[in-house]
């Protein structure tokens, strides 16, 4: 039997969960729970709630994925930014 291909689609990070579990409101007003994937940990990539993130999910089991990719956001314009003195 052919393994079966990953679906990969988009969402935004609703809520953190403990044990770097995220959950995910996917653009069908779907929410599943989603872990980041090891190229992800491995180079320390971080996400935030409202983060755009790619997310690969198993035919097989609908309600879990992972995340696979974090969209860039855009930085805040220096008139924008708070700075803080020590």
């Amino acid at each position: 039997m052919a393994k079966e291909e990953a679906l990969k689609v988009e969402g935004v990070i609703a809520e953190i969960l403990p044990d770097g579990r995220f959950r995910v409101k996917l653009e069908n007003d779907h929410e599943i729970i989603a872990y980041t994937a090891g190229k992800m940990r491995k180079n320390r990539i971080r996400s935030i709630v409202g983060d755009r993130v790619h997310v690969e999910m198993t035919p097989y089991d609908l309600d879990k994925g992972r995340i696979v990719f974090r969209e860039k956001t855009a930085p805040m314009p220096m008139n924008q930014r708070r700075f803080f003195r020590r």
